[in-house]
This record gives C-alpha cells, structure tokens and sequence, in this order.
C-alpha cells in the first residue's frame, strides 16, 4: 500500500502543480507511477466542467470562459506537456536527421517555428472550443482522461527513442504489465463514457484520439526512432485538438 501511495505521489508531483507531500524517487516508489496519470486528467476534466457552470451562472461571455478553459489545464499542470510540444515541433520544423532531432529535443531555447506552432495551436484549439455546446464540453471532459490513459500506454509499450530522459526514466522503472492493464483500463472506460453521454459525438472524439494515437506512433518512429518524455507531451497535446475537433465534427453532423 505505502508502494501505492508513493506512486500516487510521484505521478502527481510530475505531472501536476497539485502540492503533494515529499516521497523518494526510487525504482520500487516509481514501479506503479503512471498508472495514477490519467486522474490528473480527470481533475483537469472536473474543474473545467465545473468552470463552465460558474461561467453559465455568473453570466460570463464567450471570451471569458474560452480563456479559462484554454488556461486551467496549463495551470494543473504546470505546462509540462505543452514544453514537450515545443520542443517536438522545435525538432520536427528543422527537418534535421534524428540524431540532430534529438539534440534539439534537449535545447531549452525556444525557436522561432516553436513560437508559431503554439500560436496555431491555441488560436485552432480557442476556436473549436468556443463553437461547442455544453453537452460536448461535457464529453470532452473525459478526453482529458483518454489522452493520458493513452499516453502512458505509449510510454510503457513504444520503443524508446534514446536510452535516457523523462519517458525512459518511468518506462525503465514502471511494472510494464500492470500499467498497460490500467491504462487500458482508464482508456476504455473513458472512451465508453464519453460515447455513452454524448452519442455520436462521442463515437467521432474516440475516432479523432485513435486516429492521432496511430499518427504519433509513426511520426515517431519515423522522424526519431521512437518516443521520448517530449513527445509524449506533443503528442498529448496533439491528442486533446484532435478530440475537440472530432467533437465538433460530431456535433455539426448532429445538428444537421
């Protein structure tokens, strides 16, 4: 159980800016650690709805509630993955070898291509979710779950691009099997959810996250031989545009 715990700690503490109390990283404290990442989903998928609802009761615009929904998931996390999407595109917009590729993932500078695809991203991301209803925000609040569930799924199951870093430090450590059961496990349940509350807008968010599920796995291994802890972050990122444009996608189809 204190094995658990410490997981809990670690994953929370890695993942998140929730304040958690002091644990050692060790091998055996990090054994179960990813198995706790999709939760960070799920209070990120909480207070965004609960934000939604304060927005509807204060009578706050359009504006107000898409700069809440865009901010809140970077405060809880601390903009952990959106880092790794900078530094993926970073690599990715210099069209170098993977060896090169790779160095530029561990250059702290931010380049110009970086700075652009960030702007792209928000300026497409603010505007898909400022056309959806409220019954579709609700769906995609469970897609904060998929896109992690997948993601450590990734970690523990693709090939690791470079013997070192964040992902091959909780891949290396992480109790392979039972990982892959619970984020399997958070991945169905998630994807049922959000099928089941939104219908056939929820059938096109699990399509559009399976479709970006598929891109990373040959993006990856295409350009850098394998995953790292930044491209797992890119391609979370990847992952929630993608649900939320499914889901409107989903929603145009229903109101027709």
């Amino acid at each position: 159980m204190k094995m658990i715990w410490s997981g809990f700690k670690i994953s929370f503490s890695m993942y998140s800016k929730i304040p958690m109390p002091k644990t050692e990283w060790n091998e055996a404290n990090m054994k179960y650690s990813m198995c706790f990442f999709p939760l960070i989903g799920a209070v990120i998928g909480v207070l965004l709805f609960g934000w939604y609802c304060l927005c509807d009761y204060l009578g706050f615009g359009t504006i107000l509630r898409l700069a809440g929904t865009l901010v809140l998931p970077i405060l809880i996390t601390g903009g952990i993955h959106l880092d790794g999407f900078i530094d993926t595109q970073d690599a990715l917009s210099s069209y170098q070898p993977k060896e090169r590729k790779l160095e530029i993932l561990k250059d702290s500078h931010i380049g110009a291509f970086a700075l652009i695809s960030s702007i792209v991203y928000f300026i497409v991301l603010g505007g898909v979710w400022s056309e959806l209803a409220k019954e579709a925000v609700f769906v995609l609040c469970f897609g904060f779950i998929l896109s992690r569930a997948l993601s450590g799924f990734a970690v523990v199951t693709f090939e690791l691009a470079k013997d070192s870093g964040l992902a091959h430090a909780f891949s290396d450590s992480a109790q392979k099997r039972a990982v892959r059961i619970v984020m399997l496990l958070f991945a169905i349940s998630s994807g049922a959810a959000m099928v089941a509350i939104g219908g056939a807008i929820g059938v096109s968010a699990l399509m559009f996250a399976i479709l970006s599920f598929h891109f990373y796995r040959v993006k990856a291994y295409k350009e850098f031989g394998g995953i790292t802890g930044d491209l797992a972050g890119w391609f979370l990122q990847l992952c929630e545009l993608a649900m939320a444009v499914g889901t409107l996608v989903g929603q145009s189809f229903i109101g027709r």
